[in-house]
């Protein structure tokens, strides 16, 4: 009897320990990925209020021909313009599962033309096709040199000036002060960040294995934006 009691004690203790573990673990976990699920949380909060916005949303038949989708929040002027880090943003593309993981991205660079005042922007990027998703998943990329970029079309924009944009690789929205157009972004650099994905994947995992590959599950703090994607595009992607 005392040796199954002493068993018994034995056995709780290990559990409690295990489980004391486990809860460290996850909670080591969840603050290391604050920062990033803070950020798949904003980009999530601008599209939706975007898409909100009567007459001035992302048309839903464009939105349904992207193959990835991109929002890099609060864009600061004085970043692009001295070449430092302008802001910092999420991707998310369609798979045959739906809405791949996020991959986070670092935008910066820019010319003069570019200005955009102390006020921060809010950047909205439709991937349209195979080359404009060819250079999301390179090392990095620059708008209107390594892919051709358009102003993307807003609300009831459609018909043959839709049309035409679409042969871009890539449609391009800002939104500051409230007022959300199509802005043709030239000479901005877009590459991957190499912090946040290791934070949220682990050390040496790649965009396209996030975005294309599906060879990661993403941790549920970080899944604001491709679920509210999926809000409002369903249809999905072929791989």
């Amino acid at each position: 009897m005392i040796k199954i009691t002493i068993f018994r004690f034995v056995a709780a203790c290990t559990l409690t320990l295990a489980l004391f573990a486990a809860n460290q673990a996850q909670d080591k976990l969840d603050s290391k990925l604050k920062d990033e699920a803070a950020q798949s949380e904003k980009a999530a909060r601008v599209f939706q209020e975007i898409m909100a916005a009567p007459d001035k949303e992302i048309p839903r038949d464009i939105l349904d021909k992207a193959e990835c989708v991109a929002v890099f929040p609060s864009v600061i002027k004085a970043g692009l313009l001295i070449g430092g880090q302008g802001g910092r943003g999420v991707v998310s593309c369609r798979t045959a599962a739906g809405w791949s993981a996020p991959a986070y991205f670092n935008l910066g660079g820019g010319s003069v033309g570019l200005q955009i005042g102390a006020q921060s922007t809010d950047f909205v990027m439709l991937f349209m096709n195979q080359n404009g998703l060819n250079s999301l998943l390179s090392d990095k990329f620059t708008l209107g040199a390594d892919a051709s970029v358009a102003a993307g079309p807003v609300g009831r924009q459609a018909g043959a000036a839709t049309d035409a944009k679409l042969n871009a690789e890539i449609l391009s929205y800002s939104r500051s002060k409230g007022l959300f157009a199509g802005l043709e972004l030239k000479g901005v650099v877009i590459k991957p960040s190499k912090d946040d994905m290791r934070d949220v994947y682990g050390d040496g995992v790649t965009a396209k294995e996030v975005l294309q590959e599906n060879k990661v599950t993403a941790p549920p703090a970080v899944r604001s934006f491709s679920d509210t994607l999926a809000r409002y595009s369903t249809h999905k992607g072929e791989n």
